[in-house]
């Protein structure tokens, strides 16, 4: 039930999301729609399609495509306030990584899926999303080239997959796991926080 009403949060969140990117692009309506479902949504259909897990997520509750759209329509809404919101906004993105991940790693372990697999599994539906929205709106992935983001995807996974390994409750395993995931991702956009980079600039002609 904890998961459930979080994860309706982190959607929302995700599609809010989206739909900023969509305006700073200038799209229609019906475009802010499409991006907001495709970022909120889009990793866990690639997992279930990876995974084989049938129906898709939306498929089997396509209300998640209202809620979505719902969502989009609040930054139309609330534009002229948008700037004053981008903490709460990182906020809820920070969240809605974990969430996903999270959501990722039980389906997969509820499939018997090996260790690997339920990490990956996990960072699919975490990242995804993300990816999608950035490559529609023509922009290098914001997990290739910004602060700590798949590492929280899967840092977080793990903490997920052990803490239900050792049989601890699942709630307290939920809930710790979002603590840790949602802190380390608020400490990379504080501390700028990131992977090392390659750079390779030479010409090879």
């Amino acid at each position: 039930m904890l998961l459930q009403v979080i994860f309706y949060i982190a959607v929302a969140a995700e599609a809010m999301t989206a739909a900023l990117a969509a305006g700073r692009r200038k799209m229609d309506w019906f475009g802010v729609c499409v991006l907001a479902s495709v970022t909120a949504l889009g990793g866990g259909t690639a997992r279930d399609l990876l995974l084989g897990h049938y129906p898709l997520i939306w498929v089997e509750n396509p209300y998640l495509l209202v809620l979505c759209c719902a969502a989009a329509f609040v930054p139309i809404a609330l534009a002229r306030y948008m700037a004053a919101l981008r903490w709460p906004f990182l906020l809820l993105d920070a969240l809605g990584l974990v969430v996903f991940t999270i959501i990722g790693c039980s389906i997969a372990m509820e499939m018997g899926q090996q260790p690997i697999i339920v990490i990956v599994a996990g960072l699919v539906t975490g990242i995804v999303g993300g990816i999608l929205r950035d490559v529609l709106c023509n922009d290098i992935p914001l997990v290739f080239s910004s602060e700590l983001y798949a590492t929280v995807a899967i840092v977080s996974g793990v903490l997920y997959y052990l803490g239900q390994s050792a049989g601890l409750p699942h709630d307290v395993v939920i809930v710790g796991t979002i603590v840790v995931g949602f802190t380390l991702r608020v400490l990379a956009i504080v501390f700028k926080l990131e992977m090392p980079k390659f750079v390779y600039d030479k010409d090879l002609r």
